[in-house]
């Protein structure tokens, strides 16, 4: 889950996520919602994602 809200003409905010993925090469699916929006990806993958969006300087949280 990305913590929001945020303002509604914030741009990037669900690429800043994806992108660090996306070169990880782990495949994913969001869910988009007014408030936040929800990345799902393959458990096997979790660890290697929290460690790509951490390079990528976001910040993790239980």
């Amino acid at each position: 889950m990305i913590e929001g809200p945020f303002e509604f003409g914030e741009i990037g905010i669900l690429n800043s996520i994806t992108k660090p993925l996306a070169e990880a090469k782990i495949s994913l699916l969001t869910i988009s919602t007014f408030d936040t929006d929800y990345i799902l990806i393959k458990e096997i993958y979790f660890a290697e994602a929290i460690k790509s969006l951490e390079n990528a300087g976001h910040i993790i949280s239980d």
